[in-house]
Parts: C-alpha cells; sequence; structure tokens
C-alpha cells in the first residue's frame, strides 16, 4: 500500500467528472481519491462503463464534452492540474504524463509511417532537435520495446505490423520523452496470452530502469496481479475498495470485488461454471438509491437500499465502502443468488 509518509507523485482528491445534458448533470466519476508515488503501480478495476477510462482522461485534461471537472483536485508532483491553462497543461500531458491506449489499430494513424508518428511526438515537445537526432531518438525508442528491425520497421505502416507489435508502437510512443507517469488503459485487450505477458513484461522492466509509476486501467484481474502494487476498484464511477493486490486476493471485503474474484477462471477450479454478477451497471444518470451496487448483490439489505456506505477501514492500508464490512472471504455460490 502507499506510505503516506512519502510524497506522492499523483494525488486526486475528491474528483467529480460531470455530464451536463438536457436531463441534467450526471457524474460518472464520483468522489475519487487516490495516491501514487514513483515507481509504483497501481491497477484500477471494473467493469466497462464504470469510470476507469473517464478518470484516466480527467488526469490529461482531455474530459470529451460535454464532460467536464466539477470539482476536486488533481495534483501532479506539487502542481494542481485542475484548471491549468491548456498551454501550461501540454507542459504535462505527453511529456511528463503519457498515455497508451487499448487499441492500437485506431490509435495509431493508418497513412502515416509508425516511424514518422514517433518523430511527431518528439517533435511535439522538442522542436529544437535536428532531423537526424530525432530519427535516432524514435529508432532508439522501437529498440527500446525489443521491435527486432527497429531502423527497418521504422518504415512500416501500422497495418503491416501485428497487434502485439503496434501495442509496442504505442509504447514507444509514450515513452520517448521519458515521462513520470504512464497511464496504460487495458494495454492488453485483444492480444493473445503470450502476446500479452510479453507486454507486461516490458512494461516492468521499463518501470524498473526508469522508476517511472504506472496507473494501469483493466478490467482483467489476471493483469492485476501481475503488475500492480495497489489496487482500486470502481463500481459506477465511486471507488468500492482500495488495498494492497495481495489483499485484495487473499481477503477482498466488498461483494463487488467478490464478484470479480468468483467470475476468474482458475486452473485449480472444479466449477463447471464461472459465477457472474447478475444485472447491469446502472448509467449515471439513473442510479439506484443508497449503495449502487445493492440491486446486483448477495448481502443486500435495507440498510443498503436507505444509504451509500462511507469507506471503511480495515487495519491501516484497506478500505471498503459496505455497510456489512468485514464480509465473508468465501464468494457464494451460484444457488446463493437471490
Amino acid at each position: 500500500m502507499i506510505d503516506s509518509a512519502m510524497p506522492s507523485l499523483l494525488q486526486i482528491s475528491g474528483l467529480r467528472t460531470v455530464f451536463d445534458t438536457d436531463a441534467g448533470s450526471f457524474a460518472a466519476v464520483d468522489g475519487v481519491s487516490l495516491q501514487l508515488q514513483r515507481g509504483q503501480t497501481l491497477g484500477i478495476v471494473g467493469e466497462s462503463g464504470c469510470g476507469k477510462s473517464l478518470l484516466s482522461l480527467s488526469i490529461m485534461g482531455l474530459v470529451p464534452r460535454p464532460g467536464r471537472i466539477a470539482s476536486g483536485s488533481i495534483q501532479f508532483d506539487g502542481t494542481e492540474l485542475t484548471g491549468l491553462p491548456p498551454a501550461r497543461m501540454r507542459q504535462f500531458r505527453g511529456n511528463r504524463i503519457a498515455m497508451i491506449f487499448q487499441e492500437p489499430m485506431t490509435s495509431l494513424n493508418p497513412v502515416y509511417t509508425v516511424g514518422r508518428q514517433i518523430v511527431e511526438a518528439i517533435r511535439a515537445h522538442d522542436r529544437a532537435a535536428s532531423h537526424a537526432d530525432v530519427r535516432r531518438r524514435a529508432i532508439d525508442a522501437l529498440d527500446r520495446v525489443r521491435i527486432p528491425a527497429a531502423s527497418r520497421r521504422f518504415h512500416d505502416y501500422p497495418h503491416q505490423m501485428s497487434g502485439g507489435m503496434r501495442q509496442r508502437v504505442m509504447i514507444a510512443m509514450a515513452l520517448v520523452t521519458s515521462p513520470d507517469l504512464l497511464i496504460a488503459d487495458e494495454p492488453t485487450t485483444a492480444l493473445d496470452v503470450t502476446v500479452q505477458a510479453q507486454v507486461l513484461d516490458l512494461l516492468r522492466d521499463i518501470q524498473a530502469d526508469t522508476g517511472m509509476a504506472i496507473l494501469l486501467i483493466t478490467h482483467d484481474l489476471g493483469v492485476v496481479a501481475g503488475m500492480a502494487d495497489d489496487v482500486l476498484v470502481m463500481y459506477a464511477g465511486r471507488v468500492v475498495e482500495q488495498a494492497p493486490v495481495t489483499s485484495i486476493f487473499s481477503s477482498p471485503q466488498h461483494p463487488y470485488t467478490l464478484g470479480l474474484l468468483g467470475s476468474m477462471p482458475r486452473l485449480e477450479d472444479s466449477r463447471d461454471r464461472l459465477l457472474a454478477i447478475d444485472g447491469m451497471l446502472p448509467p449515471p444518470q439513473s442510479l439506484p438509491q443508497g449503495c449502487r451496487f445493492h440491486p446486483r448483490c448477495v448481502f443486500m439489505t435495507d440498510e443498503c437500499q436507505r444509504a451509500d456506505p462511507p469507506p471503511r477501514t480495515l487495519g491501516s492500508q484497506h478500505l471498503a465502502a459496505c455497510w456489512h464490512v468485514p464480509v465473508e472471504t468465501a464468494s457464494p455460490s451460484a444457488g446463493d443468488r437471490p
């Protein structure tokens, strides 16, 4: 867990990102707080639509309209990012804070070579460098992410590369400015297991070499187990549990976390079917009263329907927002579901 005595590279407090619509304003990220130190990896997990990616876009200052940051604080290395003028924000975005996205084929421009796109990423932050220097740095970046024959692949177009190679190009583009923080949004989605492991190994090795912090956004708890130091579980825009990765897997305390873990396949598991969390994630404009997870929760009581539970501290390093903390650590069976 993050040591509060050490200064945080990234500190978010009470962040609310809302969307203004004709029907009203709805919070897609609602009161999120977190800390991340240099050299550490924080995994953010949850279903699609829970607010993970919008949290990352809030950090980058790239919330799409009609979204906006309504309140809260995002401090990066002592600088408040919320409300920062666009020109000042650009000094952080892509330079000290970089991001890789989940689908490189849609993030890379198909009509430009990968080399040209890396060169443009360098030029955006270093206009004084010579053409030869920029080209050398781009090839070095491809070599660093273990793309074979980097000087030749420099001239390739995205469609000439495999999914794993395209993801490596995205990592090279993100790391070419030596950022302090890398936000990785579903970096292994659509990759087969072998390539997925290679990409994660690459990120671990680069982190060990540079000391950068990683904010890892994923729905895959297997990826989190292999990469993260701490885990933050989000549901319907809120943090429902946060703990060191070992505690999340050995002693999960929120029913939603239990459900996510119960849906993971395990080699030693003899069940014929994986457990599933009944129901659907509610949209921000129609959230239930009380605990947002209670319509899907097997532990639901009247109290859960009346009021939203505050985060509760379990020891010094584990937080869970549930009226029934501590909960049973064994996942309920399918037959226990209401």
